[in-house]
């Protein structure tokens, strides 16, 4: 396997987990980024396989593959053990709804945080940042007692610890009110492959004169 991985991409890095959890063997090629230009000039690999030009890209022999969800899911085709969606069909379901709020209701409001650094009182950042904190609340009432988010370990662990270390750095932070948030977090950091592909993100923003969030320089050091 090959994957087209980007330093800052959140759906790259967290296929790289996944490819950890599963311990899958794979050569790892990084697109052309910087700060002054991002994602350009676009890898060819990339501009042939997905139409919407981004990372991750997944190559598997004659299959090209896009999206972090869809390549979980060839994960968990060829490499059924260790299992990273529960068996049980209604826990699946909720596992698999769980990684697609990370993505889809969680990460759009984090997106806009990206460009309201600067402007922290601006509606639309307080208006982000509310959202944010109202996922957190909602994450910390379904962790209950459990370690993690689902049943059991899932790809929707992964796909929100990616998704907060983003909200982390763009001002929207877990708070004294997310206790049991916070201790599944360290509960991820502390896995091998977790802390290896965060460990090397905080790396490059260190590297780029970029301020980390506590857990992840603790990760990055």
């Amino acid at each position: 396997m090959k994957l087209y991985s980007g330093p800052l991409s959140l759906f790259a890095r967290k296929v790289e987990m996944a490819l950890g959890e599963k311990g899958l063997v794979f050569e790892r090629e990084m697109v052309p980024f910087s700060q002054a230009r991002g994602y350009q000039p676009k890898h060819p690999a990339v501009l042939a396989a997905n139409p919407k030009r981004q990372v991750p890209v997944l190559i598997d022999g004659d299959l090209e593959l896009f999206d972090s969800t869809q390549i979980f899911e060839y994960f968990e085709t060829v490499k059924p053990e260790p299992a990273l969606w529960p068996a049980e069909p209604k826990a699946r379901a909720r596992a698999r709804l769980l990684e697609h709020k990370s993505d889809e209701i969680y990460f759009p409001p984090i997106v806009r945080l990206m460009g309201l650094q600067a402007t922290p009182d601006d509606p639309a950042a307080v208006e982000a940042r509310a959202a944010a904190a109202s996922f957190y609340d909602e994450r910390e009432k379904g962790l209950g007692s459990g370690e993690w988010l689902a049943d059991s370990y899932t790809y929707a662990d992964i796909a929100l610890y990616m998704a907060q270390l983003f909200g982390e750095r763009m001002g929207a932070p877990m708070t004294d009110a997310h206790p049991r948030l916070k201790a599944w977090r360290a509960r991820m950091s502390a896995r091998p492959a977790v802390r290896k592909v965060a460990g090397a993100m905080g790396r490059y923003l260190l590297s780029q004169g970029r301020k980390l969030p506590p857990f992840l320089a603790e990760l990055s050091a």
